[in-house]
């Protein structure tokens, strides 16, 4: 396995999972009562906000997941299903970093 390759693809993906949180945080911020955008707007906002806080989650969770990868990264166990304990392909890890099963056990 390329290790240098993987520790590449992953911290690229934590610098742009670092840009969306970034992003929906500034996406998630309250919508003051006192700005007047109309009742079906501000029920638009209220919904969007809310889909944003999700993105903001699940984005943070795959951050702190990539930061535990990227640490493990030199144990001798990397690469190796957390459940079936079979090898991930590479092509699997490079495409999604923060991997921890196999296609078949992440179902």
């Amino acid at each position: 396995m390329d290790k240098e390759k993987v520790k590449l693809t992953i911290l690229d993906e934590i610098s742009k999972t670092e840009a969306s949180i970034t992003s929906y945080r500034e996406l998630t911020k309250p919508i003051a009562p006192n700005d007047a955008i109309g009742r079906v707007s501000r029920m638009d906002a209220i919904n969007n906000k809310t889909i944003n806080e999700a993105s903001l989650r699940q984005a943070e969770s795959k951050l702190h997941t990539l930061k535990i990868v990227l640490s493990n990264i030199n144990d001798d166990d990397f690469g190796i299903c957390l459940k079936c304990k079979q090898t991930i392909p590479l092509g699997r890890i490079l495409i999604r970093p923060e991997s921890l099963f196999c296609v078949n056990c992440a179902r």
